[in-house]
């Protein structure tokens, strides 16, 4: 079959034929019909994460699909040929930039019915990333106050709508042109990152939700309240997650080396930092399809490439501009 792979850190994406997937007893085989990019993609490209995800080369990309199942595995239960599904593979077994994927059962859930499939591709990871971020770990709660940085991004415009849905008032960050866009979302408080500094405008938050790490990460520690927690996707990783991540001993102390210092700031001022890296889950994607069904939740699809320009899809991404997410479709339709 047709694939979309990385044969050497830092040089693009090739075509190639690759071996058809294994189907494990507990496996659902998916034909690709839509893939979302994500910046993780491109990082992956990179190089940058290969002592967290130590991927042998060639691999294939992509982390995100919808499509629909062609084969089932003797143990799965929950799904049947044809079912149109939308889903994140298990860290360890990406590919989605590819005409078919064997995806474990618990990592997928039917795609919601009122949406594209371009859509529905675009939400698995960041979907996942903004519920673990907000419910799962945040407890975000009504009558919180909670900091979404660049809200007109792929995680952002997810965030900002379920953190809206949870009750919170809900900051965030983005250029002025974006800034009626997010409004639209359901962000209260607007802020212009290239004229506003958000430290000076915001105090005693609940929850931030990082995705520039750096400078950013060190100013949103202080815009939190005593006992506030900054949730970061961007790094740097914690001991937590390398013990979540089952690392080496040496690894696990690079981790811990690595965030040492913003964890030693944080608790300095009252407040917490933990790295998350999301994980996949059908169980939460299934709630995500029903809120975006009820119309809680809005896909925000600014680009889709015809699948055969994942090369070119994915070095775009390190330019940014596109608001929500970039999708690759076999279909490729307008939203």
């Amino acid at each position: 079959m047709r694939a979309f792979v990385v044969t050497q850190y830092k040089s693009p994406l090739v075509a190639a034929e690759v071996p058809e997937p294994d189907v494990g007893e507990h496996d659902v085989l998916v034909r690709v019909d839509a893939a979302g990019l994500n910046a993780l993609d491109e990082k992956i490209r990179a190089g940058e994460f290969r002592q967290i995800l130590p991927y042998r080369l060639p691999q294939i990309l992509g982390n995100d699909v919808a499509g629909t199942v062609i084969g089932l595995g003797a143990k799965v239960r929950g799904f049947r040929v044809g079912d149109e599904i939308y889903g994140r593979p298990d860290q360890r077994r990406i590919g989605t930039f590819a005409d078919r994927i064997a995806i474990a059962e618990d990592d997928l859930a039917l795609r919601p019915a009122t949406i594209g499939i371009e859509e529905a591709a675009s939400l698995p990871l960041v979907a996942l990333t903004a519920w673990q971020a907000l419910v799962e770990r945040g407890n975000l709660q009504p009558g919180q106050r909670v900091l979404v940085h660049a809200g007109a991004g792929g995680v952002g415009t997810i965030a900002i709508q379920l953190a809206k849905h949870l009750g919170a008032t809900v900051a965030t960050t983005v250029s002025a042109g974006n800034a009626d866009f997010v409004r639209e979302l359901g962000a209260d408080v607007v802020i212009d990152y290239r004229s506003q500094d958000f430290e000076e405008l915001l105090d005693s938050y609940d929850l931030v939700l990082d995705s520039l790490g750096g400078e950013n990460l060190e100013k949103s520690l202080r815009v939190l309240r005593p006992g506030g927690r900054v949730i970061g996707i961007a790094g740097p990783p914690d001991p937590a997650f390398a013990r979540e991540l089952g690392a080496n001993p040496l690894l696990r102390l690079a981790m811990t080396v690595l965030s040492a210092g913003v964890r030693r700031r944080a608790r300095r001022l009252g407040v917490s930092y933990e790295f998350l890296f999301m994980r996949a889950s059908g169980d939460q994607l299934r709630r995500i399809a029903g809120l975006v069904d009820s119309g809680v939740l809005r896909p925000v699809v600014g680009r889709i490439y015809d699948f055969d320009q994942a090369a070119e899809a994915v070095q775009d991404l390190g330019r940014g501009g596109i608001r929500g997410k970039a999708v690759l479709s076999k279909h490729v339709s307008q939203p």
